[in-house]
């Protein structure tokens, strides 16, 4: 019988953190992960990462401070989450960035300019906090890099694209800054791969520099190895049952275990269980393998829940191809959000979990984002240049619609006619004045970071009135869930009424979130996911 230190299950961003602290810590540790490939949800990620007052940001010049991250999240997420758990992440989130500097080859960057989520809140950043990874030489990992889960959008080949270049490359047609960042992006790619490099970004390097800090480390990383069940000896979890080759094998930890097995998105039973219809898997971007074995093996040990019917929701069109997160297509001018009464509903450039929110508080389904022609010549739209048609396959599965009018549009989405078309000319006359009165889209400095600064007299704000109309399917999609195991301020897993099961721990989307029903930034899964995997390893260390 095998026995270690300490037993991490789950090899994303939490998890491979937790392993990286406790092998440097000295302890002997063991990562199992379910998939076939390693990374989970972080490799398929844009990697945005918020951790206030760090390092990296500092040195950026960003005048960020503990007391303005702190009154700026009390403000975001409320009495809910407990002080001292907010405040832990703040304290520790900056260590757990330097300490993952120091023993992996991952570096961070500022993303300039990509907001708070509600930068007018007190100590919100409109200029952003968010840090995203540098290129990284996947020529690290060795074999170990043909293990590594793909990206959820891969770059296109011969590029290196960050997060921040996003919001530039959809505007390629209207601003000077889009070609310059379409050729940077390439610049970048071949002064790297002339020096011999395999250079790779967003959540592919976040996952791969972690994992090239376990391989550093000698911290075996253990694929196709599900959780069966936690083994609890004496009131204390003591190892772990995992299916080796489909045989229930029992591994010992001496210190404890770490899950870090992600959230339940892919499991339908307990997204019916907990969470609100219409709800389903298919509408999620989250890794396949999540479907709540550690949050359910965590209960069985007596873990306390929370959270369980939120998730990191955002508006998805499912396309055949896959559900397409949409960010930057519903925050540039020339679009609206309707209902099946065909009535606006949201500002659609608001955060994408508040949009989520807003559908399922108001019952606003069906969904439907209403743009025109003019929009289609402007703006990229996933892999689809200005100017181009639509894909075919797209209006096949139903996902859009296209007509000539509004009353024809109307009727193939089902919505009524006259309604969509009031709804339209009194949108069209706020866009002309450049205010949303109804909704305020472009009020906040957030709705401006996707949007056209070439557009006037507002950024955000356009008419929808050139034919032919589009509508596209919007469904309540998600990042992953947000719910999970109750833990404290150390990551040690806590029962329903407050004591610590000894001996476990728990981080990422495997835990209820710091983050509580709200979103403070870009990276808000990511920046509590790697702290409270450090402050995991940290305590199963001292232990």
């Amino acid at each position: 019988m095998e026995e270690f230190d300490v037993i991490v299950v789950g090899a994303g961003a939490a998890g491979m953190t937790a392993a990286l602290t406790t092998a440097r810590s000295g302890l002997s540790t063991l990562v199992l992960e379910k998939a076939a490939v390693f990374g989970g949800s972080t490799a398929r990620s844009g990697a945005g990462i918020w951790v206030p007052n760090n390092d990296v940001l500092l040195a950026a010049g960003v005048p960020d401070t503990f007391a303005k991250a702190d009154t700026y999240m009390a403000a975001v997420v409320g009495p809910e989450v407990p002080v001292a758990k907010r405040q832990a992440f703040l304290t520790a989130g900056p260590q757990a960035i330097a300490f993952i500097q120091r023993w992996s080859p991952l570096r961070f960057r500022w993303m300039e300019g990509y907001s708070d989520y509600y930068p007018e809140l007190p100590g919100g950043m409109p200029n952003g906090r968010s840090i995203e990874p540098a290129a990284l030489d996947a020529n690290i990992l060795g074999a170990e890099y043909a293990n590594l889960n793909p990206s959820y959008l891969p770059t296109p080949p011969g590029t290196v694209v960050y997060d921040v270049d996003y919001r530039w490359l959809a505007l390629i047609a209207r601003h000077p800054r889009g070609v310059a960042v379409a050729t940077e992006i390439v610049w970048r790619y071949l002064q790297l791969a002339a020096q011999g490099q395999k250079p790779i970004t967003m959540g592919q390097a976040l996952a791969g520099g972690l994992r090239a800090g376990l391989l550093a480390a000698d911290v075996p990383v253990r694929l196709n190895t599900p959780l069966a069940d936690l083994h609890v000896e004496n009131g204390r979890v003591a190892g772990v049952i995992a299916l080796v080759g489909g045989k229930e094998t029992l591994i010992r930890a001496r210190r404890g275990v770490m899950i870090g097995s992600g959230g339940f998105e892919h499991n339908e039973r307990m997204r019916k269980q907990f969470q609100e219809e219409p709800i389903g898997t298919a509408w999620t971007v989250g890794a396949a393998a999540n479907t709540g074995d550690g949050i359910e093996a965590g209960e069985r040990a007596g873990a306390g829940l929370a959270l369980m019917d939120d998730a990191w929701w955002g508006p998805m069109i499912p396309l055949p191809e896959g559900p397409y997160f949409c960010l930057s297509e519903r925050t540039l001018p020339g679009n609206i959000f309707v209902n099946g009464s065909g009535k606006r509903f949201v500002n659609e450039a608001a955060p994408y979990s508040d949009v989520v929110h807003t559908m399922y508080a108001g019952d606003h389904f069906p969904a439907w984002m209403i743009t025109d022609q003019e929009y289609r010549n402007r703006y990229l739209f996933k892999e689809t240049a200005p100017l181009l048609p639509y894909p075919q396959a797209w209006y096949d599965s139903g996902a859009l619609v296209k007509d000539w009018t509004i009353t024809g549009l109307a009727a193939k989405i089902g919505v009524p006619a006259a309604a969509l078309r009031a709804t339209l000319d009194r949108f069209n006359t706020q866009a002309r004045a450049g205010r949303d009165p109804d909704f305020h889209r472009g009020d906040s400095a957030y709705d401006a970071y996707f949007a056209d600064p070439t557009n006037r007299p507002s950024p955000c704000l356009a008419p929808v009135g050139l034919p032919p109309f589009y509508a596209f399917k919007i469904v309540p999609g998600d990042l992953g869930t947000k719910g999970g195991l109750t833990t404290d301020v150390r990551s040690r897993v806590l029962r329903p009424d407050g004591s610590v099961i000894p001996g476990l721990y728990a981080a990422g989307n495997a835990s209820a979130a710091v983050m509580g029903h709200s979103y403070a930034g870009a990276g808000s899964t990511l920046g509590p996911a790697m702290t409270f995997g450090f402050l995991a390893g940290k305590d199963l260390a001292a232990s």
